[in-house]
């Protein structure tokens, strides 16, 4: 892998994990205008070690907020820190269990479904429209809460769903105040995120060549970089309702993906 393609591809890593346009959607369009074997094929350590840097830069900006709750779980108490805990555990479960049952079916969704790529934008630019026009509460997430929110985390499995827009969203949509709905999001994730490298790592695929470690350390500080911008710029969006801009964007994208996918 090239050192430029190792940069873009940390890029659109850090940036698409956080802003909600869908990178796995976008991903499944860049194939299809490109071509499959125009674009700079990832390895799964290279896929790995992107998730890890941005899953680090969530960690970054929140290191705060992660040392309270650790400070508050220490304590062996069911105090707000260890209930914060549970709700997260809570909202992994659907994820986990599509994840865990049904990821050959979901393989299949990821061969160029242009037109379903092009729905799922839709439905994605709907709900961060919705979300930008509700009301502003200072409502935290409750249990119920949590799971359906994880329900949303599962569903954005789907090409063309953001996972921050769907979760942010349904969080926001179910009276949660914009600020909390946007860290339980970007918080929930991570548990995951590192559940997935454990996965990868112990199902012993990973094949690592020194000539990699070039494009692997830069496209790690990209996408880490990347993240922490695009993180801390989300959450500022979400506070300040500005989640429109991108609204609009995933309904023009999406729309375009559904006449290329009809006139093919």
């Amino acid at each position: 892998m090239e050192v430029i393609d190792a940069i873009i591809l940390g890029i659109i890593q850090g940036l698409t994990e956080f802003l909600p346009v869908s990178s796995s959607g976008h991903l499944e369009l860049g194939k299809a205008i490109l071509g499959d074997n125009s674009l700079p094929k990832e390895s799964l350590l290279f896929t790995v070690v992107l998730h890890f840097a941005t899953a680090l830069s969530t960690i970054v900006v929140f290191r705060k907020d992660i040392l309270e709750i650790i400070k508050g779980i220490l304590k062996f108490e069911w105090n707000e820190d260890m209930k914060f805990i549970s709700k997260i555990a809570i909202s992994m479960i659907p994820a986990t269990i599509i994840g865990v049952f049904f990821e050959e079916e979901l393989e299949l969704l990821f061969g160029g479904q242009i037109a379903l790529v092009g729905f799922m934008l839709i439905i994605t630019a709907l709900l961060l429209y919705l979300a930008d026009r509700a009301k502003n509460t200072n409502k935290s997430v409750s249990f119920s809460n949590a799971f359906v929110i994880g329900i949303s985390q599962a569903i954005a499995i789907l090409p063309g769903i953001s996972r921050s827009g769907a979760t942010i969203s349904t969080s926001v949509l179910l009276g949660n105040d914009k600020t909390k709905a946007a860290r339980f999001s970007f918080l929930m994730v991570v548990p995951l995120i590192f559940g997935k490298i454990a996965k990868d790592i112990l199902s012993g695929e990973l094949t690592y060549e020194s000539s990699n470690f070039l494009p692997l350390s830069i496209g790690f500080v990209a996408a880490f970089i990347a993240g922490l911008f695009a993180c801390t710029w989300m959450i500022a969006l979400v506070k300040k309702s500005k989640l429109t801009y991108f609204s609009i964007y995933c309904a023009i994208v999406g729309l375009i993906a559904i006449i290329w996918a009809v006139s093919q």
